[in-house]
């Protein structure tokens, strides 16, 4: 009986140093999963959510956080607008939770579409947009197509459609620059 005892005790003193080695662990493991969190994951967790990203070239850009990929973010500003936020662009973000973490799974977000999808989306749409680039000029058209590092902007007045007429010139856009995609209502003028 005394060695049951005895068995039991070193047992229970295992048991509480391995338990005491895990919980000073703990905190390094939540650093380095931290660590491990991309942008684009941790905005997942706010979708449906009220966010304001403050982008160089563009300023602040608030709205509804609609969808995140693996470079963009999608928002519906106060008037109603889609807007296209390339994460390049991003320096900060505000109205994050603290409770909101990666809600969907890494590799999800990173298997979404990237920015260069999402324009030829706007491309196939024949969406009038303004696009604002990283220096803060604001370029308005409709976008043509999208290569593999650039846009092609067919220019013209953001209150007009996309005709032969009113297209002022074609511009190629390098993507890197792209800050922020707001769509337009053509003819709302």
């Amino acid at each position: 009986m005394r060695w049951q005892q005895l068995f039991a005790d070193l047992q229970a003193e295992f048991d509480e140093a391995a338990a005491a080695e895990e919980r000073a662990q703990l905190p390094s493991r939540a650093r380095s999963e931290t660590a491990a969190v991309r942008l684009a994951e941790r905005l997942g967790g706010a979708v449906g959510g009220r966010v304001s990203l403050r982008c160089r070239g563009a300023g602040e850009v608030g709205g509804r956080l609609d969808e995140v990929g693996p470079d963009w973010a999608l928002l519906t500003d106060d008037a109603g607008r889609e807007v296209l936020v390339s994460l390049a662009a991003v320096v900060a973000v505000s109205g994050l939770l603290r409770a909101t973490a990666a809600a969907e799974p890494a590799a999800r977000v990173r298997a979404a579409p990237d920015l260069r999808r999402a324009l030829r989306g706007l491309a196939r749409d024949r969406s009038a947009v303004g696009i604002v680039l990283d220096d803060g000029a604001l370029l308005t058209g409709t976008v043509d197509r999208v290569g593999a590092d650039f846009v092609e902007l067919a220019e013209h007045a953001p209150e007009d459609f996309r005709r032969s007429g009113a297209v002022r010139s074609v511009r190629a856009v390098v993507l890197a620059a792209v800050a922020v995609v707001r769509t337009l209502t053509p003819g709302a003028a």
